[in-house]
Parts: C-alpha cells; sequence; structure tokens
C-alpha cells in the first residue's frame, strides 16, 4: 500500500534515501499502468466481481476453516508484527501500531514458520493461480489507513472476511468513489492503483485474509508487469521485508512458549 506496491511489502515509495532509479521508476508508473490497463483481461474497474475468479468459491466454502487457524494465531496478537514494522516505507499511511499483518507469502517468498502455524490456509491459497502474496490481515479498534494509491495495475486485491463487526457504517473502505464493507466469509476485490482508504471506528478488531493477486493480461502488458516483478523480487525493500519478519517470526515463537 502506500506508493509501494499495493498490499503487500511497500516498494518504490517516495522515501527519503531512496536510489535515483527507484524515483525514475515511480514517475513511469502511470505510463507503465496504462499499457497494462489496455493489456487487462479483466475490467478495469475500482471494484471488481468475485465471480468473475473462479478460485474465489473455493476459498470461500472452507472460510471457517480459515478464520480458525487465524484466531488461533491472534491469540497471540502482541506478537503479530505491525505492517510498519515489517516495511517502514508503509508508517506514512498508518502511524501507530493498529495494523498487524501475519506474512504466510510475501511476494512469492514463503514464511515457512508461519505456514506451519496456518497450513490449511496455506493450502487453499497456493491454489490461486497467480497468487503473489498472502496474509491475515488485522486492524485494531479505531484504526485509520490514510487515502493512498498502489504502484502497478499489475495486481489486484482480494480480501476474504474472517472477523468482521456488524457495523458497517462504522468499518468501511473507500475505493475511489465507492464505499464498500466487509462481510464474514465473502470476498471484497479492489484495484488498489485507485485512491483508497479503511477505517474501524468500532470497538472491535477485523480481521481478513489478503491476497494480492496477478493480473490476468495480454501483451505488451504482460511483459511489463512481468519485468517489474523480476525488479522488485530482486530489490533491497523485499531482502529488508525478508530480514524484518525473520525477527517477528522469533518473538512470535517465543510467545507461544509464553517467553514474551
Amino acid at each position: 500500500m502506500a506508493l509501494g506496491i499495493s498490499n503487500g511489502f511497500g516498494l518504490l515509495s517516495d522515501v527519503e534515501g531512496r536510489p535515483l532509479h527507484y524515483r525514475f521508476l515511480k514517475k513511469q508508473r502511470h505510463r507503465a499502468n496504462a499499457i497494462i490497463a489496455r493489456s487487462s483481461r479483466i475490467a478495469n474497474d475500482p471494484v471488481l466481481d468475485p465471480a468473475q475468479f473462479p478460485w474465489t468459491d473455493m476459498l470461500q466454502r472452507h472460510w471457517k476453516e480459515i478464520r480458525a487457524e487465524a484466531l488461533a494465531i491472534y491469540a497471540h496478537r502482541a506478537a503479530i508484527p505491525p505492517l510498519r514494522e515489517i516495511s517502514p516505507d508503509h508508517r506514512r499511511i498508518v502511524r501507530d501500531n493498529s495494523w498487524r499483518s501475519f506474512f504466510l507469502i510475501g511476494y512469492g517468498h514463503r514464511q515457512e514458520e508461519n505456514i506451519a502455524r496456518a497450513p490449511r490456509t496455506a493450502e487453499l491459497v497456493s491454489q490461486v493461480p497467480g497468487l503473489n502474496s498472502a496474509f491475515f490481515s488485522i486492524l485494531a479498534p479505531g484504526s485509520h489507513i490514510v487515502p493512498h494509491r498502489g504502484v502497478t495495475k499489475a495486481f489486484f486485491t482480494a480480501h476474504l472476511g474472517l472477523v468482521v463487526p456488524a457495523q458497517p457504517d462504522r468499518l468501511w473502505m473507500r475505493v475511489g468513489d465507492e464505499r464498500v464493507h466487509w462481510e464474514e466469509g465473502h470476498w471484497t476485490i479492489f484495484d488498489d492503483t485507485y485512491e483508497h482508504e479503511v477505517r474501524n471506528d468500532t470497538e472491535e478488531t477485523r480481521i481478513i485474509l489478503l491476497c494480492q493477486v496477478k493480473r490476468p493480461l495480454c501483451a505488451p502488458g504482460s511483459w511489463i508487469a512481468a519485468a517489474l516483478m523480476r525488479y522488485v523480487e530482486c530489490s533491497p525493500f523485499v531482502r529488508e521485508a525478508k530480514d524484518n519478519l525473520a525477527g517477528w517470526e522469533t518473538a512470535y515463537a517465543k510467545a507461544e512458549r509464553g517467553e514474551l
């Protein structure tokens, strides 16, 4: 999110001290996105219909199993890393530790210790074509993720509601001009290159399964998206996030043993 690659590790962002070639790539994102949009095999609407993706029904049928694993992990919530600690580039859009993320897969990198704690979820998401990232996204009461845009249309973002406070007037996401609401056991799918923000003004926690999925493309957009991903996967941003996650995996293991 932020000005980084959407909803996963914050990349290519407007952070002081980033190399000039990252700034160049950021400036070129509008041109690249225009080509990707013209090459897209799905709509370029802000909010997408889950029915056009066959895999959504398969995961939806097993949502209670996924929720059970998420709740078991949430039992040690203080040891689940705030996203801003995994990816410092996200500190611009959330200024406290209210948004926590338990990664199973991030930019194709499997977090094996975390996967061992949610094996059924990992098995299910592995069947999603073009899956790039998958994690439990936990939003504390009183949270606000400020308006922002993702960088690239190479992906779309899918949220499966697991624990959703039943107060839609106080818990919502705005994508473009449309306000959407999560429902337990249902998908919310959107293109995060449109400006979006999130509010949880309830007194309860919201938990979703967040999947970042490659957009179905034809050429030449598919070439641009593939080149971008090869670059990103080798970038220092992903390496930094992986290193940060390793430290949090150690902390979570200690919490499970009652050492924290």
